[in-house]
């Protein structure tokens, strides 16, 4: 389902909800009770009776054979448990009852079991299954006052399974758990587009050296940190890398220079990143960076490594500080290269400072480093997915990133952002 037909559908669900809710809420008791309560309509088959039964059970309605039959109402003592229809002395077709809130449910029932049903409360409208106690339970849609609307999977009462939310211009698919967004689970085939990054770490483990064999370059398994759904062989063509050239204002990576000539060589999009830290200056580090890395023409954006701890953040002045320092490595390198540069951060790093720059969150692309079951909850070009991934023709284990699109959309942003 595409994100336009799911914001139509959902659009449409929402008038639909809004009808059938006036409907019933008010047309259907209405009659019922008019009919049932107060013999003020017609009815075409059995006299209104009353039977009384155990525990305070009372019926008020049509009989047939002895049992309920058309139209008729439920009661314990004053509280009414079902007002509506029935057959051969179950409820059958529509009917109204109250959840243990308070709150009328009015549903379409068979053979005594409530299929479906609608229920309004101050929060929202939820249409869709219910368990036997009338909590939302199984499929079903629900709008609330603040026009957010959820489709899909529930249980006791919470959203949880896969379904799609949006509110306003927000839109989110994938699995719930507890009323809480998990994320969307990629299922790994050979149609998405992988790439990797490098560091001198592919190159360096303990006291051995070892090189880059270009020509046999194939991932092959997808890192051990996290469950992945993967169909058929992992055995992926590398489409895309990126390459570490600098870090701070005095390290660099011995191995850059002739990793990103035999990148290029063989034909692969390449990218350059910068590992940021909290000794120096925004722009003492961005210098630095542009003086030792390479932009050639057709190759992907520069890339600002972001990841500090907690006191880093605090011996750069705390979020603001740190922002400002990025900001200014930013609009630096994005001015000497003539391309806008991507973000590497953490989902916690974007949990947790991110919105201290509504600028840079807003105008600035993300790569995103996050090892679990689901795709990260944030705008996204890039996701790393394990940092212990295996690629053929390199030793020890390898980042493994994959593209937010497929074939078509990554030749299409290829387009857009690589060097001209």
């Amino acid at each position: 389902m595409t994100v336009a037909s799911a914001k139509e559908k959902r659009r449409k669900n929402k008038e639909d909800i809004r009808k059938e809710y006036i409907k019933k809420e008010y047309i259907l008791p209405f009659c019922l009770l008019i009919m049932i309560l107060f013999s003020a309509c017609t009815i075409s088959t059995n006299e209104i009776q009353t039977v009384e039964g155990k525990d305070s059970i009372v019926y008020r309605g049509q009989l047939k054979n002895g049992k309920r039959e058309g139209l008729g109402v439920l009661y314990k003592g004053d509280s009414i448990l079902y007002s509506g229809m029935w057959h051969n002395g179950m409820r059958q077709g529509r009917g109204i009852v109250r959840d243990a809130e308070g709150r009328l449910v009015d549903g379409l029932w068979d053979h005594d079991t409530l299929v479906t049903a609608i229920r309004r409360d101050s929060a929202g409208v939820y249409n869709g299954e219910m368990n036997n106690k009338f909590v939302a339970n199984g499929y079903g849609h629900y709008v609330d006052t603040l026009d957010t609307y959820y489709e899909g999977q529930w249980k006791d009462g919470k959203r949880t399974g896969f379904g799609f939310s949006s509110q306003h211009r927000y839109f989110r698919v994938g699995e719930w758990k507890d009323n809480t967004y998990k994320g969307e689970r990629l299922n790994y085939t050979s149609e998405r587009v992988y790439g990797i990054d490098l560091s001198k770490y592919q190159h360096i483990e303990g006291h051995s050296f070892h090189t880059i064999d270009w020509d046999r370059l194939r991932i092959t398994h997808l890192g051990s940190l996290s469950k992945k759904n993967v169909s058929g062989d992992i055995n992926f063509q590398v489409s895309f890398i990126f390459i570490k050239s600098t870090e701070g204002a005095s390290m660099r990576n011995p191995y850059y220079a002739a990793d990103y000539a035999a990148a290029r060589k063989h034909g692969y999009p390449v990218g350059t990143y910068h590992y940021f830290t909290h000794r120096t200056s925004g722009a003492q580090q961005a210098w630095y960076f542009l003086k030792y890395s390479h932009f050639k023409k057709g190759d992907l954006p520069p890339v600002l490594d972001l990841e500090p701890l907690p006191s880093q953040v605090r011996k750069m002045g705390g979020a603001l500080a740190m922002w400002s320092r990025v900001r200014n490595w930013l609009q630096i390198v994005e001015k000497e290269t003539g391309m806008r540069p991507i973000l590497y951060i953490s989902q916690t790093f974007v949990n947790r400072w991110l919105d201290y720059a509504p600028d840079i969150k807003r105008s600035y692309p993300v790569w995103i480093a996050r090892y679990g079951e689901y795709k990260p909850d944030v705008k996204l070009w890039i996701w790393q997915l394990a940092p212990d991934g295996k690629v053929r023709g390199i030793a020890g284990h390898t980042d493994i990133n994959v593209f937010n699109g497929y074939r078509n959309e990554f030749k299409h942003w290829l387009s857009m952002v690589t060097k001209k």
